[in-house]
């Protein structure tokens, strides 16, 4: 019975469990039920976390901060932004029968947080008891269970004030859940998080608010009922892990419904444009894309309809190919938070949303469960190294929501957001990752991460523990030890990674322009052994017994990679790769803090070195570059210089400055130091102070007026209004000429456009004064647009500009001459 229990735990995060769990009341069942108690399932199951003990320098710190920091700041941050306060709201209305109360924050999924922030907890607990926090969380579940309504409805955004719910919610029930409402989305947190409390306390009181919850769906939701399905997919994934506690198949049902009742005809940026089994591209919202793929993954395993995973094939074939980041992150502009057109990969302006990364270690692994390839776990190792932990600060209390892959210095982690999924995300994700490392199938254990850990792992007929020391990801040398219960066949399979065989990912969009001639190497009791390969996995079969030990060599040299040609934002330009970590360079370790404007030679000797006093302790990489820097007259001239570059994870922890993680290889890619002319030399201000202001006279011009793949400052979501931005110059100078690239993006669904107009005004004697200009202001897009005007000698020159009625507007580039 308790490895029962403990097998449920690894995937409550994510919908998959291994075994299953009996409930009270109607949902009890006399014996605890095995793998066959469904009618389907996924052939392979992971290893629950709480099998699995972390005892590395790298994860474990990772995991004990998420109990000592994450978690505390993010219960102080539920209770001072209003989000616990939406849960008291909405008791006191039920109670008095008042609606006078007030929504307390900004988005209707608000809700979700605490749930997340409760999922998280639970797994904490499960590691790290503790009743203070257990008290904490316990509060949370009863202000929930306090503002359901009557018939299981919960939703603080109407229930606070049915009369004048969020503008988002509509003025019914149901009536915006296909948009904006997330209704159906905020109970699929709910039920993933009501799960997760149950298994790691034996507590049964938000499981019930869960269940009542999830009949009130099933009562309005079906074929012949209310035919709609969630704009932003989560419930789906909800609805699998209460089908897989209760086993109750009505849940499940409706998560089929879910799936089958989306499209053809709606909006790609929700993934309903066509039948899901028909989709063969990855479209629309990133965190949607992954979650709703995730769920046709649970739901073919669960019913053996295997159209779902054979559409997820054609979809992950095509991130592997033209959407995938080096990072591992997805989802490239941040119009509509989306996939972008293939090869579409900006770097400066990358989206690559936090809870995107989540979504796409979910997406792989599922992959992996139904198919045991390791080229999945080679997308997820890649994604879970780089792009999501980036969303995390060293010390745990800031967070990204989007993960560049170059700045100029306008980034930075927060504690918080207004929309802030990406924290309670990561609160529910990291404690868990010890379940990612292992799986089995019948007498095969699969070995899919490497961190040194002690597992206890249950074959069929025999539990095998597993002892294996490793400083990865810093060093290739895995030693794994096994102990099986008694001497036996079964099989081990290690996952040789796709980067130590040259192959960075299972595609062309990324190669090694130095593949190594190193070779991994395994070693059986001290002798060298030559294991077939298989899927990815070396495979071991053999009569196990006591003191066995595997040891895996894994060659850890420093790759340079190359991007596929037709991601033009990566031309002329190399990554660095060491293991599974992708590096950046950083201005605290670079000259004269720039790294933008260095060049660097990928045919030339790199040396790397451990620093345990860096950034919680780095191996740095290091090299020759040549720093350029643009000439008034426009020539570019170079400076010898060295170079440094950190794991692309833990930059930003040190202040705000430059970084990129693709590097120039040549003059024609670099991005030099901007010419001293009068912008640049200028300090910026604006009517709406922002970091991308120093966009604006970075010297780079775009393609377009809607290029993302080029820094610009805008002023969105202003309109029909004026605004304005200024320059005050080093020091007075004469001027006559001025020309502005504006940033529009409303044909394609943004909110920016060219404005009305704008006119240009001088300093003097601390009163702004127009230019007499002699030429028009122009408003064209895909352009500078230059005005002249009659000489003046100023400190300061001022652009004041009229908004459309309908649209903000941006700009690229303002230069003065």
């Amino acid at each position: 019975m308790k490895h029962t229990l403990l097998c449920c735990l690894m995937f409550l995060l994510s919908g998959v469990y291994p075994e299953n769990l009996l409930l009270q009341a109607r949902y009890f069942a006399s014996s605890p039920p095995s793998h066959d108690s469904l009618p389907h399932d996924y052939t392979i199951h992971p290893v629950p976390f709480s099998d699995v003990r972390l005892t590395d320098h790298f994860w474990k710190p990772r995991i004990d901060r998420m109990y000592t920091v994450t978690l505390p700041h993010e219960l102080n941050e539920l209770r001072i932004t209003g989000r616990d306060r939406n849960f008291e709201l909405a008791a006191l209305a039920l109670q008095t029968h008042v609606d006078t109360g007030s929504f307390c924050t900004q988005y209707p999924f608000d809700d979700t947080d605490l749930y997340k922030v409760i999922e998280g907890i639970s797994y904490a607990l499960m590691l790290h008891p503790d009743p203070v926090l257990k008290k904490r969380m316990d509060s949370l579940i009863a202000l929930i269970a306090a503002a359901q309504e009557p018939d299981g409805y919960l939703y603080t955004a109407r229930t606070i004030n049915p009369l004048h719910p969020h503008p988002w919610s509509g003025l019914q029930r149901w009536e915006n859940v296909e948009k904006l409402s997330h209704e159906l989305y905020n109970s699929g947190h709910l039920f993933q998080a009501a799960a997760a409390n149950y298994l790691a306390t034996g507590d049964s009181a938000l499981l019930k608010v869960a269940i009542k919850n999830a009949d009130l769906l099933c009562r309005t939701f079906g074929w012949g009922k209310l035919e709609k399905y969630p704009g932003h997919p989560e419930v789906e994934l909800g609805l699998v892990s209460l089908y897989r506690v209760t086993h109750d198949p009505r849940y499940l049902q409706l998560a089929k419904f879910f799936l089958d009742v989306r499209g053809p005809g709606g909006s790609t940026y929700e993934q309903a444009q066509q039948k899901v089994v028909d989709q063969r591209k990855a479209v629309g919202h990133a965190v949607r894309a992954g979650y709703l793929y995730s769920a046709m993954a649970d739901v073919s395993a669960l019913t053996g309809d295997t159209a779902y995973v054979h559409a997820d094939r054609y979809i992950w074939n095509d991130i592997v190919s033209t959407q995938l980041y080096v990072t591992g992150g997805v989802g490239a502009t941040s119009n509509g938070e989306a996939f972008g057109q293939p090869y579409e990969l900006p770097n400066l302006t990358a989206y690559n949303e936090t809870c995107a990364s989540i979504a796409n270690v979910y997406f792989n692994q599922r992959m992996f469960l139904t198919t045991g390839d390791a080229v999945y776990y080679d997308v997820l190792e890649r994604t879970l190294y780089n792009a999501l932990l980036d969303g995390l600060s060293l010390k745990g209390d800031a967070f990204f929501y989007p993960n560049p892959l170059a700045s100029m210095g306008g980034y930075t982690r927060s504690a918080w957001f207004g929309c802030s999924c990406c924290p309670t995300n990561l609160a529910r994700f990291i404690p868990v990752v010890g379940g990612y490392f292992y799986a089995t199938r019948g007498h095969d254990i699969y070995v899919n991460l490497y961190g040194a850990n002690e597992a206890s792992i249950r074959l069929e007929d025999q539990l095998v523990r597993v002892h294996e020391e490793t400083n990865y990801p810093w060093s290739g040398d895995i030693r794994i030890m096994l102990e099986p219960e008694h001497t036996g066949v079964f099989t081990l399979r290690l996952r040789i990674p796709g980067w130590a065989m040259n192959r960075p990912v299972p595609s062309d969009l990324y190669t090694f322009a130095n593949p190594s001639s190193a070779q991994y190497a395994i070693q059986l009791n001290g002798q060298s052994i030559h294991p077939v390969i298989e899927n990815g996995y070396a495979v071991i079969n053999r009569t196990w017994k006591k003191g066995d030990q595997i040891t895996l060599h894994l060659p850890m040299n420093v790759h340079v990679v190359e991007a596929n040609p037709h991601v033009k934002a990566d031309v002329g330009r190399i990554a660095l790769q060491r293991g599974p970590l992708v590096y950046c360079l950083e201005w605290p370790d670079n000259p004269d803090h720039h790294v933008l404007n260095l060049i660097v030679n990928p045919h030339q000797t790199i040396t790397t070195t451990f620093k345990p006093d860096l950034l919680d302790g780095v191996e740095i990489i290091q090299g020759k570059a040549l720093a350029a820097r643009r000439t008034l007259s426009g020539k570019i001239e170079t400076t010898p210089v060295h170079f440094t570059a950190i794991p692309y994870y833990a930059w930003a922890n040190r202040g705000a400055g430059e970084m990129t993680v693709w590097i120039a290889a040549d003059e024609q890619a670099v991005q030099p130091l901007p010419a001293p002319t009068i912008a640049y030399t200028s300090t910026i201000r604006a009517s709406r102070p922002s970091r991308s202001l120093m966009a604006i006279h970075d010297q780079i011009l775009p393609d377009s007026s809607n290029d993302h793949s080029v820094l610009y400052f805008h002023w969105w979501p202003e309109k029909d209004t004026t605004v304005w931005v200024e320059y005050d110059f080093k020091q007075p100078a004469t001027v006559s000429s001025s020309s502005v690239y504006w940033y529009d993006d409303h044909l394609t669904g943004g909110g920016c456009s060219v404005p009305d107009s704008w006119q240009l005004f001088y300093r003097q004697n601390n009163r702004w004064l127009p230019v007499q200009n002699v030429t028009s202001y122009g408003t064209k897009k895909d352009q500078l647009n230059i005005v002249k005007f009659k000489p003046v000698h100023t400190s300061a020159l001022r652009m004041v500009i009229r908004l459309n009625k309908q649209y903000a507007t941006g700009i690229y580039e303002w230069e003065v001459k």
